[in-house]
């Protein structure tokens, strides 16, 4: 017999009645995380970047160039405190008086991010200088495209892609949460890939790293929501930066700028929702729960179009066409 057969109350014979008075105030706590989405503005919405970054601490890894740069720039002119992180002091310095120039205020924190004990070191000295971090950005990542069957003698591609696209963001979470629940306010955004929601091919390195990451992220969050602590994750689409620059085949394909996918980021940050996506990335995303066979079907026909590493040799004319066709229909998916 099932326990909810019994005469007793909903709860079962074994189980104490609830404690409305408990309940009551854990409903509070929830609502209250709702209100907090926005420290401040106590509702879903920013009106803009000024409004979500105005006086507060914006730490953002990888920012010596391209996305991390682009992204550092916008939140400096909107009036946030920029904290640049990458291995390079002096191209930091370079931003740091860009930032300056526009009115702006940025400090310089060098770290490299594949070393647990200097990110120990780098986060310590962040919350030394500045007290705490209002909005972390976890942009530094490292991309692999090779083919599994060129992978079998390279182990060390999945152990260094999960080290900064993994381990380097995880331990600095750990180091800069705590803080961020004691204030009882935080954001924490992941810069992810379309690759997870199109099981891109030729990526499992890179996509496995970002993979633990969204599942690490996913798992702690119902954890610190409670806490005014909010994680959102961009599931960026290609972005002509200098980390797709080795893959010439890119050349071709319509990308964002880095100033475009600073923008999904500053739209994170303004918004504080669970994800950024975009409507090819939900789609993928969406048919491969419905039907993953098919789906990869049509992918492996993407990895039959699309040349591995540099190999820019043109393919015969109907295949250039078909190729041309797929990556106008795929547009921001990195084959």
């Amino acid at each position: 017999m099932f326990p909810f057969a019994s005469d007793g109350p909903w709860y079962g014979p074994a189980m104490a009645p609830p404690d409305l008075g408990d309940l009551a105030i854990k409903s509070v706590r929830t609502l209250r995380a709702f209100g907090q989405r926005i420290p401040g503005a106590g509702g879903m919405l920013a009106r803009s970047l000024h409004d979500a970054v105005k006086g507060r601490t914006v730490l953002i890894t990888g920012a010596s160039s391209g996305i991390g740069k682009a992204t550092a720039l916008a939140i400096g002119e909107a009036g946030g405190t920029v904290l640049l992180v990458s291995r390079t002091r002096e191209k930091l310095e370079e931003i740091e008086q860009e930032i300056d120039s526009q009115g702006g205020m940025a400090y310089v924190h060098p770290c490299d991010l594949k070393d647990p004990d200097d990110i120990d070191r780098m986060a310590s000295e962040v919350l030394e200088r500045h007290g705490h971090v209002d909005v972390l950005v976890n942009n530094a990542g490292k991309s692999i495209r090779r083919s599994v069957n060129r992978s079998y003698d390279r182990f060390h591609d999945y152990q260094r892609t999960m080290q900064l696209n993994y381990f380097g963001p995880v331990k600095l979470i750990l180091n800069l949460l705590p803080v961020m629940r004691d204030r009882g306010t935080g954001h924490i955004v992941n810069v992810s890939t379309i690759g997870l929601q199109t099981n891109t091919p030729r990526f499992a390195a890179y996509l496995a790293s970002k993979a633990a990451l969204d599942a690490f992220s996913r798992s702690i969050a119902p954890e610190v929501i409670g806490d005014g602590v909010h994680i959102t994750t961009v599931y960026m689409p290609l972005v002509r930066t200098p980390m797709i620059a080795p893959t010439k085949i890119y050349d071709r394909f319509p990308t964002l700028s880095p100033e475009e996918a600073a923008g999904l980021i500053c739209e994170a940050i303004r918004r504080r929702p669970k994800r950024i996506t975009t409507t090819l990335g939900t789609i993928g995303q969406l048919g491969y729960a419905i039907a993953p066979g098919a789906q990869d079907l049509v992918v492996n026909r993407a990895y039959q179009l699309f040349p591995e590493g540099d190999d820019s040799s043109s393919p015969p004319d109907r295949e250039t066409a078909e190729q041309r066709a797929f990556v106008r229909a795929t547009r921001g998916v990195h084959w």
